[in-house]
């Protein structure tokens, strides 16, 4: 008879199996990287040599001008080419206190801990707000980290509209400092506590030209950068300071319209000596790309004085780093 550890041994080996199993492998074709569904607001984490991308999903049926997302999606590269797609890591469902619209999201380590910030449609307080999931494996299992949201829109007064808590990105400063950035209509930001789960001080804002939505705030070389969505249809445009808290210098327009698509949204990460700006395009779906949108890659370049050169969109891509 077969003793009781092996079979529980056998039964840990076939419940990996099945777990990898839903893992599948592709390469990307050019640009789009990502053809087999619509993958939009691309955040993008460098972690043990390995590339994590997190995206929504478009789910809106055909011929139906509006965005339906329920949940967010994963892969992982070494290579810019090789792709893995894993199971879904969240839904908007995770969050209790969430209506729907699994919107723009970022995820960041600290501590071994990974925190993912999102945008959703409150439940019971009008309008989008922030909440925040918390794993120990940057794929997941994310659980909600506090229960409720971290910004509500009743929080921020600036604008009017009821969407303006939307679109989260963060980063950790050279001292420790957590910053939370987001908005639609005017950039806030706020200090984060050690615990990532709570604000830590006041909500700022940042007044920025043409700023719509889609603030992405990294930092190279002792400058921070701050992208963001332009106008409507929406460009990507940037600034840069020496200080996370400002001055900032707008510097101009770096991505030109999305293609087929009213929506703009970057992330823009360094990863084996090389610097990538991700994206989105409305280049797989002519009749609804705003809609229905596709993440694409390609190369960033700095000048000398640390300002970024513009954007090429190419159909080709970023090429496979073979070293």
């Amino acid at each position: 008879m077969l003793n009781k550890k092996y079979l529980l041994a056998l039964a840990a080996c076939c419940l990996f199996d099945v777990a990898n199993a839903q893992d599948t492998v592709f390469r990307a074709e050019g640009n789009p990287i990502i053809r087999h569904k619509f993958t939009a607001d691309p955040a993008a984490m460098v972690y043990k040599g390995k590339v994590y991308l997190y995206t929504g999903v478009d789910e809106a049926p055909t011929g139906k001008s509006n965005y339906v997302m329920h949940q967010w999606a994963s892969f992982t590269t070494t290579d810019m080419n090789t792709w893995t797609e894993h199971p879904s890591p969240m839904n908007v469902k995770d969050f209790s206190w969430a209506k729907d619209d699994a919107w723009a999201s970022q995820v960041i380590e600290r501590n071994g801990k990974f925190y993912w910030y999102v945008a959703v449609e409150h439940a019971t307080i009008p309008g989008k707000a922030i909440g925040v999931a918390v794993a120990d494996n940057p794929l997941g299992p994310f659980k909600d980290a506090r229960g409720s949201a971290i910004v509500t829109n009743d929080m921020t007064k600036a604008v009017k509209h009821s969407w303006d808590d939307i679109d989260p990105s963060v980063i950790i400063d050279k001292d420790g400092q957590a910053y939370l950035f987001w908005g639609n209509g005017i950039c806030y930001y706020a200090k984060l506590k050690t615990n990532m789960t709570e604000l830590d001080g006041p909500i700022q804002t940042i007044t920025l030209p043409h700023f719509t939505e889609a603030p992405w705030i990294h930092y190279r070389n002792g400058w921070y950068y701050l992208s963001y969505a332009y106008e409507f249809p929406e460009k990507i445009a940037y600034a840069m300071s020496r200080s996370i808290n400002g001055p900032w210098v707008y510097k101009g327009i770096i991505n030109e319209l999305a293609g087929n698509s009213n929506t703009n949204h970057q992330a823009i990460i360094d990863f084996k000596g090389r610097s990538y700006f991700i994206y989105h395009t409305g280049a797989l779906a002519a009749d609804a790309g705003s809609y229905h949108r596709s993440v694409c890659i390609d190369n960033l370049y700095y000048n000398k004085d640390g300002s970024i050169k513009r954007v090429v969109m190419t159909s080709e891509g970023v090429k496979k780093i073979v070293k």
